[in-house]
């Protein structure tokens, strides 16, 4: 009679146990959202502050309030920043297309079909993410200069068409290999080809997989600063890294509080894209390569 006392004892000390520890975990993971958002808040906060307070008074919640950076800021520059944020857009919209449709493609061939090479093929695609970017970086660049493509949004956006990243292809390939097989024999007795089957059975299944792309692209591409600074010369083709590099003179002066401001509302739509497709990203990244 004395046993079930003991075994409903142990029971609420592994349920007491379970959830200090649970406590703990959600205290921790609390502790380390608010260190990584420590930055982003202290850009906003540095954003509302006198230029000669930035530095000076490290609080987050400014001891004096300066709206004017954003209007300042906003046409501080040779051109309005709405130019480079338009620019940025453009770039970014064209490329985050290329990628689906050059890359998916590319995907599709190497997951769905049996050709010749196939896997020799997908190996050499797969060794390309080993090779560092600055490899490259004469080879394109002389290309490029011959081609008359300098100044131009051309060496941006004609490498997103060809299926040049490695790793979108490998996420759709992935992604199209957790798909029953079944589906592609139904749709040939239906009389369809390869590509109607991508068009029709394919793709409206892997829309997981590109979001995933789409939000990586987006991200990256929003944030290049290295390929703009290489290919572009004239300041109305300059895209927003470009645009917030000018607030920094030679000597290294800079009027932090319009750039701060500037900076945030860069990363507006960034942070704006990113919560619209989270649920697709999740989900495109738990779900790949499982059967």
């Amino acid at each position: 009679m004395s046993a079930p006392p003991i075994e409903q004892d142990s029971f609420i000390e592994r349920l007491g146990s379970t959830r200090r520890s649970r406590f703990i975990k959600h205290v921790l993971l609390c502790l380390a959202g608010a260190v990584m958002l420590y930055p982003l808040a202290w850009l906003v906060s540095s954003s509302l502050k006198p230029n000669s307070l930035i530095f000076a008074d490290l609080s987050l919640w400014p001891a004096q309030w300066d709206l004017g950076n954003y209007s300042l800021g906003w046409d501080a520059l040779e051109q309005p920043f709405s130019v480079y944020l338009v620019n940025s857009l453009v770039i970014v919209v064209l490329s985050i297309i290329g990628n689906l449709v050059s890359c998916s493609l590319a995907a599709y061939g190497f997951a769905r079909l049996n050709f010749t090479g196939r896997k020799l093929f997908f190996t050499l695609m797969l060794g390309t993410m080993m090779l560092p970017g600055h490899v490259l970086l004469v080879p394109q660049y002389i290309v490029f200069a011959k081609l008359g493509w300098l100044n131009t949004y051309y060496p941006l956006l004609v490498p997103n068409f060809l299926a040049t990243n490695a790793f979108y292809i490998f996420l759709m390939v992935q992604f199209m290999r957790s798909l029953p097989r079944e589906l592609d024999d139904a749709a040939r007795i239906d009389g369809c080809g390869p590509f109607r089957i991508f068009w029709r059975v394919i793709m409206p299944l892997c829309m997981p997989a590109f979001a995933t792309t789409a939000i990586f692209t987006f991200i990256s591409v929003w944030n290049e600063f290295f390929g703009p600074l290489l290919y572009l010369t004239d300041t109305e083709l300059y895209t927003v890294p470009l645009a917030l590099r000018q607030f920094i003179d030679s000597e290294g002066q800079s009027q932090w509080g319009q750039m701060f401001a500037m900076s945030f509302l860069s990363l507006a739509p960034v942070i704006g894209f990113f919560i619209a497709g989270q649920k697709y990203l999740v989900k495109g990244i738990a779900t790949t390569g499982l059967k």
